[in-house]
């Protein structure tokens, strides 16, 4: 059980016994010296924990998953409101406003209405059994800490950053995803075409970070596939400038350049946001925002994607769909139902 010390969980590392929190955006230089596991809301507010053990494997065995039932699912807007959205955004695209937005919903459940937290060890390991992702990633600091709490259970398959050496200094890469169907022979040129927008955006985001002339993408609209659907990815990399790596500077300016994910929110960022503001009526909390671990500077974050978070005995999980003027209204609905579909099953009882 996740017990009363806190646990966290990425790529290949657990960690327990939770001891401190930061607020990344007040004192982002923290994150330059030690291990922390990092929860960013789409909506601003950054959070660090970190804790007295990180371990290479696993810490135990996760108890038994009870998640709330199958029935008891509602979503912030319903599918008339959701194309009602998607028909806005278009009319946004025509106007000229905005080439793409992401509009997303809120699918929330009670659970745990006592106040009892539930067991995010548990369905972190029934998404490994059930959903694995490249990205998979858990962090749950009880309230009986004393500590800011979070609750965050992700299987993402999408990279947000990653800080790693290379030949010539520190090096950023991100993987967005844009493009989604169950087969490949489902992606369509609509799907291709927003893939390189948002590409495109991405490598304009490291640009404002990177030495110039450095920044590239390594991988374009590469088809991966995950359970139950495929995806579009592309990969954009760059070599971070002198200036962004000067002690303190590295975590500000990064996240000032880059977020929230340009996957997740669209093109251009600032119109996209305005307009994302105004339609979606639900927060996006850690969905769509990032979760993930730096490790004395260096770091893999993942953007908050099939990313359920638990909260005032609500579990939540939030699901979108990338909207361009080459939009179906019903088309983008059902990819919202076949990105939650799998997942939320899982999750539920």
């Amino acid at each position: 059980m996740t017990g009363t010390t806190g646990w966290a969980s990425f790529a290949g590392r657990v960690a327990t016994g939770a001891v401190e929190c930061v607020d990344v955006r007040e004192q982002p230089e923290r994150l330059e010296s030690g291990t922390w596991f990092v929860v960013a809301d789409f909506e601003g507010p950054a959070r660090a924990w970190r804790f007295a053990r990180v371990h290479d494997a696993d810490a135990g065995a996760a108890g038994s998953w009870h998640g709330p039932a199958s029935d008891t699912w509602t979503s912030s807007m319903d599918q008339a409101t959701y194309e009602a959205a998607v028909r806005q955004v278009r009319a946004h695209v025509r106007e000229g406003d905005v080439y793409q937005a992401n509009i997303c919903r809120v699918l929330s459940a009670p659970l745990s209405p006592d106040g009892a937290e539930p067991d995010a060890r548990a369905l972190a390991a029934r998404l490994a059994a059930g959903n694995p992702a490249p990205h998979a990633a858990a962090v749950h600091v009880p309230a009986t800490t004393g500590l800011d709490p979070v609750w965050v259970v992700s299987a993402s398959p999408e990279l947000y950053l990653s800080v790693t050496d290379g030949p010539d200094g520190l090096v950023v890469e991100s993987g967005p995803i844009k493009g989604t169907a169950r087969t490949p022979d489902g992606l369509t040129e609509k799907d291709r075409a927003e893939n390189v927008m948002i590409t495109d955006l991405v490598r304009n985001d490291l640009q404002t970070v990177c030495r110039p002339g450095t920044v590239e993408v390594t991988s374009l609209l590469a088809v991966e596939e995950h359970p139950g659907l495929v995806h579009l990815v592309s990969r954009v990399r760059g070599t971070l400038a002198d200036d962004v790596v000067r002690p303190g500077e590295l975590w500000h300016r990064l996240l000032a350049g880059t977020f929230p994910p340009g996957s997740v929110s669209g093109a251009p960022k600032s119109s996209a946001l305005r307009i994302i503001g105004e339609l979606e009526p639900a927060p996006r909390g850690p969905y769509c925002g990032a979760v993930g671990w730096v490790d004395d500077g260096r770091a893999s974050l993942a953007v908050g994607i099939r990313t359920f978070w638990w909260a005032d005995g609500v579990l939540r999980f939030g699901t979108g769909a990338g909207i361009t003027w080459g939009s179906d209204p019903t088309a983008e609905w059902h990819e919202t139902e076949l990105k939650a579909e799998r997942l939320v099953a899982l999750a539920s009882s």
